[in-house]
């Protein structure tokens, strides 16, 4: 047995007629009577009766014409899977991300990518980035969205999708809200929040470059991993903190952000997609298309002032 006698036997079990089965098949009926007698001299049970009134199922047939639909479609369907899957139309696609990479950046693109493949399972992990680009580089994961500048070198792919700068998030009724124009050098005394040198070298490393062009090293009161750690203590009054502006879309009544003026200020930071090119799955290859397809070329970026780049992406995805 096989599919296209499968096929022969449903096409003649739903129209009881040779000619009419033969037409739907695009086969002459001789062919198609052939099929069904050598289908059932292989079953070795009748599943028609040929009457004087015409064609009919017997017992045999009705029994088995269901499973005959289920087993076409199955046919059917792993056809489909597999030429989908080869075109990155369907599958898995296992995609690591930076916790502010949810301010903007993914809000944006999953409902994109989600409606260009519907049929791509998408599996999402949260980790820093020195763990994701480990994943990505072992092939934990497809992608990974990370925070760049990277620190150390990696046998994976960079592509930067999002620029921004640094602004300064202060307590709420921090005395430093009463100017007009902030500099990064009237923080030099005021304890800060940073970034772990290990779990989130990028962002530590330039937060300390752009303290440090401004005339200063910080004077570091606390540590975390998380840009939304950091704002939440910045909010607990543990110090002031230098994070990326996408997070000003967060503000609460307990904490400010201020754009910074002067040396350091326009110290660059954003989001990459890293990605293994040697490995790229179908899936992830889309993925990384649809993403460069809604962000501006990164030799073409410049520095954006605070969230302009996040409202340059937003109306590319709006198109």
């Amino acid at each position: 047995m096989d599919t296209r006698q499968l096929r022969h036997f449903v096409a003649l079990a739903e129209t009881l007629n040779f000619r009419r089965a033969a037409e739907r098949l695009h086969i002459s009926q001789p062919p198609l009577s052939a099929s069904i007698r050598k289908l059932e001299e292989d079953l070795g049970v009748l599943l028609f009766e040929r009457t004087r009134r015409g064609t009919q199922l017997t017992p045999a047939g009705q029994a088995a014409l269901d499973d005959a639909r289920r087993a076409l479609f199955h046919t059917e369907q792993f056809g489909r899977i597999a030429t989908a899957t080869a075109r990155g139309e369907a599958g898995t696609l296992r995609v690591g991300f930076i916790g502010s990479a949810t301010y903007a950046l993914m809000p944006q693109l999953m409902p994109v990518f989600r409606a260009r493949y519907p049929d791509v399972r998408l599996v999402l992990t949260e980790s820093t980035t020195s763990r994701l680009l480990a994943q990505v580089e072992q092939g934990e994961v497809d992608a990974g969205l990370l925070r760049f500048p990277m620190v150390r070198a990696s046998r994976a792919r960079i592509t930067p999708v999002e620029r921004d700068v640094f602004v300064a998030a202060l307590p709420a009724g921090h005395r430093l809200l009463a100017r007009r124009k902030l500099q990064l050098s009237d923080l030099a005394d005021e304890p800060f929040v940073l970034y772990g040198a290990q779990a989130v070298p990028g962002l530590h490393a330039m937060a300390l470059l752009a303290c440090q062009q401004a005339g200063f090293v910080p004077r570091v009161q606390q540590e975390a991993v998380q840009v939304q750690t950091v704002v939440s203590l910045v909010e607990s009054g543990l110090g002031v903190a230098l994070v990326p502006s996408v997070a000003m879309r967060h503000a609460t009544p307990r904490i400010a952000f201020r754009p910074l003026h002067g040396p350091g200020a326009a110290t660059e930071i954003g989001i990459a997609l890293a990605w293994m090119p040697d490995t790229e799955t179908p899936a992830a290859r889309r993925f990384r298309e649809t993403l460069e397809g809604l962000t501006p070329p990164a030799a073409a970026q410049e520095a954006p002032p605070p969230a302009a780049g996040h409202r340059a992406i937003a109306s590319k995805l709006r198109r």
